[in-house]
């Protein structure tokens, strides 16, 4: 039976221990050196003393370096590492207050090297070994606990070195798990025939056939698959590894990132892999620390906050340490949902949820007002290209002035930055949808611009571009789903049609990236950043990867219709326009491009006639205006 310790409590039991070994090292090292000389009367009182002083100065050095904050339950090489640079550090202190009072108590008590080596010997043996001991006693506990469970399902990890190691010990240290590992497959040459804490490696990923049928002979029953990271390289074809294990009636996991699981203290734990995870390139690596210093303690606004952008940012957002949180969106249902998720977070952060059109001026404005938000994440916008091909004046309200209201009020309301979500289809537009995002961004550059004329400290407004989200509003992937439960046929717009797509997580983590960039950027040379999307992927394939991961064969047992491109819309997606020159920021992932913009008060003079041509719903006067910014924006089909 294991106590379990209230963890108030944990961190006192941890430094008390720490404090009294370290005292006992001290004088176990005098006595091993000195033998009972040091207890007799001339000399015990000056080791009782320089015990005391080592063990007050080792208090501190261990809070330093963070000895009291690490679990002993997963105890590690990083923290030994810790200790002995601690234990080093405390030993050295030793050597000067030897140096520095020597005369005080010379007669009595001698450091001499030899007894500082000794201590430190003992204490790195005292902190790190009763570390170890217990990390090892609950390992065995918990191995007690699923033997009279009556074992764990056995399960084959698929992945490469330190991904594997550490599918492995997650496996083995959950005592709630009901797998374990029973084999790796592995691509690395190195990695074949060895093992991984005690697990075989079997072979590489490609005989995940051949390796399940074995060990089906000598009586070990595979029922799922782990993949690792490593594992869904494109290069390692996880694609064909999934479809093996659905055709072997295998289930397939995959294990998170550890990107993927923010800072509230969580392991790493098994997803159902998706249609993401075989199709997108490997994640770009996210500096936590540059988002925290950003985010942090800030009093930050999120518009279209229920949306699946927008949720995530607040996510992401309270993850990353902000003081406090307005969730904006005109959907109660949508707001409703994203409270909830972060209901089940473990943040800091102080949320609230507020009922609000982007297109009611006096509304947001009184909202920033009372919030005095310091950063501005504007997601709210009408998005999907075949309604707005229909009701451009819609469009227009929400996506053109929706955005002029809020980077407004954000300004008046002191916003130090201002972030508006935009698309690549705001690139040489051929669809509503595209030319009113340009538009947004021309007047968020030209607002930008007209108040850092002004001198001072004055805000940043920014425009953040990327592609199609996997998963989102609008995502091709749940009528794909759909359209496959149903026996077919899935429809497909053009077989050469392609376009960007990135994960939810990972599109915020990089918005949130190149605005921390663009924050802390004076010279404004950058006002649109465009996330590097990788390569574009066919919308064709995507519809096949679908159809094999849910256990068919495409074009024969699910076939394929194309139904062509619908108004709007063209066969592939630019991220910059030919007069928008790329430039090289040096951050992973993400690209930027100097301001092209009009003047703010000519904007606002174009403001004024484009609200008479939405109020009059006068598309050919509505395209007409918006072409005065967006000079090549075309109504056109691909």
């Amino acid at each position: 039976m294991i106590v379990t310790i209230d963890t108030r409590y944990r961190r006192l039991i941890v430094i008390i221990h720490d404090l009294v070994v370290t005292w006992l090292a001290v004088a176990a090292a005098f006595w091993l050196r000195f033998g009972d000389f040091v207890f007799l009367p001339e000399a015990l009182p000056a080791l009782v003393i320089l015990a005391t002083v080592v063990m007050a100065f080792a208090g501190i050095v261990y809070r330093y370096f963070s000895l009291y904050k690490a679990i002993w339950r997963f105890a590690s090489t990083q923290d030994l590492f810790n200790i002995v640079r601690s234990v080093t550090v405390v030993a050295i202190a030793i050597v000067l207050i030897d140096f520095f009072t020597a005369p005080l108590y010379a007669d009595r008590l001698i450091i001499s090297r030899g007894t500082v080596a000794i201590y430190w010997v003992l204490q790195v043996l005292a902190l790190g070994g009763s570390r170890l001991a217990y990390r090892h006693y609950r390992d065995w506990h918990t191995a007690r606990r699923v033997e009279r469970r009556g074992g764990r399902i056995p399960v084959l990890v698929l992945g490469e070195g330190v991904d594997a190691d550490l599918a492995v010990r997650m496996l083995e240290s959950d005592p709630r798990a009901t797998l374990r590992a029973a084999g790796v497959l592995s691509n690395r040459f190195s990695d074949l025939g060895s093992s991984i804490r005690g697990v075989p490696v079997y072979g590489a990923m490609d005989e995940l056939e051949k390796v399940v049928a074995t060990l089906a002979e000598g009586g070990t029953k595979i029922r799922r698959i782990v993949l690792t990271p490593s594992a869904l390289d494109r290069a390692n074809n996880p694609e064909a590894v999934v479809t093996t294990a659905k055709r072997l009636d295998i289930e397939a996991s995959r294990m998170q990132r550890i990107s993927d699981v923010g800072h509230g203290g969580e392991i790493p734990r098994l997803q159902p892999v998706s249609i993401g995870d075989l199709l997108l390139r490997p994640a770009v690596e996210i500096d936590q620390s540059l988002l925290t210093a950003f985010i942090s303690g800030k009093r930050v606004a999120v518009t279209g906050g229920g949306g699946s952008i927008g949720s995530e940012i607040c996510q992401r957002v309270a993850k990353y340490g902000a003081s406090e949180l307005l969730i904006i969106d005109h959907s109660e249902p949508a707001i409703h949902e994203t409270m909830v998720s972060l209901d089940f977070m473990d943040v800091s952060t102080n949320y609230e949820a507020r009922i609000c059109d982007i297109r009611d001026r006096r509304r947001i404005d009184r909202l920033f007002g009372e919030f005095s938000p310091e950063i501005v994440f504007h997601a709210a916008a009408l998005k999907h290209v075949p309604y707005l091909e229909r009701d451009w004046s819609e469009g227009v309200r929400t996506n053109v002035f929706g955005t002029v209201n809020v980077a407004d009020a954000a300004v008046a309301a002191g916003a130090e930055d201002v972030v508006l979500i935009s698309t690549d289809k705001a690139i040489q537009p051929i669809s509503v949808l595209g030319a009113t995002k340009r538009f947004a961004e021309i007047y968020c550059q030209a607002l930008d611009a007209d108040l850092s004329r002004n001198g001072g400290e004055a805000p940043r407004i920014l425009a953040v571009r990327f592609g199609n989200v996997l998963g989102s509003s609008g995502s091709v992937v749940p009528r794909f789903r759909a359209q496959i439960e149903r026996g077919g046929p899935v429809t497909v717009t053009h077989p050469e049609m392609v376009r960007y797509f990135m994960t939810v997580r990972e599109a915020v983590d990089l918005v949130l990236t190149a605005s921390a960039h663009g924050a802390a950027t004076t010279d404004r040379d950058v006002a649109v950043y465009a996330l590097n999307m990788g390569e574009q992927v066919k919308i064709l394939e995507l519809a096949e990867t679908m159809i094999r991961l849910m256990g068919y064969e495409p074009h024969t047992e699910i076939p394929i219709h194309f139904t062509g491109p619908r108004p709007g819309e063209r066969l592939q997606e630019v991220l910059f326009a030919p007069g928008e020159p790329m430039l090289d920021l040096g951050v992973d992932g993400i690209l930027g491009a100097k301001p092209d913009f009009v003047p703010l008060d000519e904007m606002r003079s174009v403001l004024t006639e484009l609200d008479a041509a939405v109020d009059d719903d006068d598309q050919g006067r509505i395209h007409t205006i918006l072409q005065r910014c967006v000079k090549d924006f075309a109504v056109t089909t691909a």
